[in-house]
């Protein structure tokens, strides 16, 4: 989603020491010359200096110019990184990003309802609105490759899975009054294993 000038764009933009650090590791993994293979990775930077300082993620046009500098790239190269990818928004969004992946998996699965119950409970009526409140942006993605743990619901860099309408609005509850739930499966599966925990290993051999 590219920047609009309705955005209301910050007027500079500085690295500050814990970007600062970041950004050093970040360019020390590439050979000399090459450090614009850094640029995903530096955008995430930016978007967390962002969400540091305002309580919004996002990616100004000042921080792509300060990242196209450290890099040593025209910053025409960072902005198409930028807007090609859905994980760097362009614009200011709610305290929390609600990414709903409704791709067929999830669909099968009940994504459906989790659509609903995030309506419902954050007031939102379509995509890439943000709450009333400013707590939530909702935005619809495509697979975020959590298929086997179905539907699942991407807050910030967060995923939570096996969700149902249920479990979704104690998710955003939880939210709201500033909890952070932990992040995985929501009915407690071990990774990627069955319902109901594994149908093998289910004692130790003998020795």
């Amino acid at each position: 989603m590219a920047a609009s000038s309705t955005v209301e764009q910050p007027t500079e933009f500085a690295f500050d020491a814990q970007s600062e650090a970041e950004l050093a590791t970040l360019i020390a993994r590439y050979p000399a010359g090459k450090q614009a293979s850094a640029v995903i990775p530096g955008l995430y930077v930016v978007q967390h200096q962002m969400k540091r300082a305002t309580g919004s993620a996002w990616v100004p046009v000042k921080g792509m110019d300060a990242l196209a500098e450290k890099l040593g790239m025209a910053p025409i190269r960072v902005y198409e990184v930028a807007t090609f990818y859905y994980m760097f928004n362009m614009a200011a969004i709610g305290k929390y990003h609600l990414q709903v992946c409704t791709t067929t998996p999830c669909w099968l699965r009940g994504s459906d309802e989790i659509v609903e119950a995030c309506r419902k409970e954050t007031g939102i009526k379509g995509w890439k609105e943000t709450s009333a409140d400013g707590m939530f942006t909702m935005t619809e993605v495509e697979c975020v490759g959590a298929c086997v743990n179905a539907p699942v619901l991407q807050v910030d860099d967060d995923f939570y899975e096996d969700l149902n309408g249920e479990r979704t609005t104690a998710l955003l509850a939880a939210l709201r009054r500033g909890e952070k739930p932990p992040r995985g499966s929501t009915i407690g599966r071990q990774n990627a294993a069955p319902e109901g925990g594994s149908p093998t290993l289910q004692f130790a051999p003998e020795a």
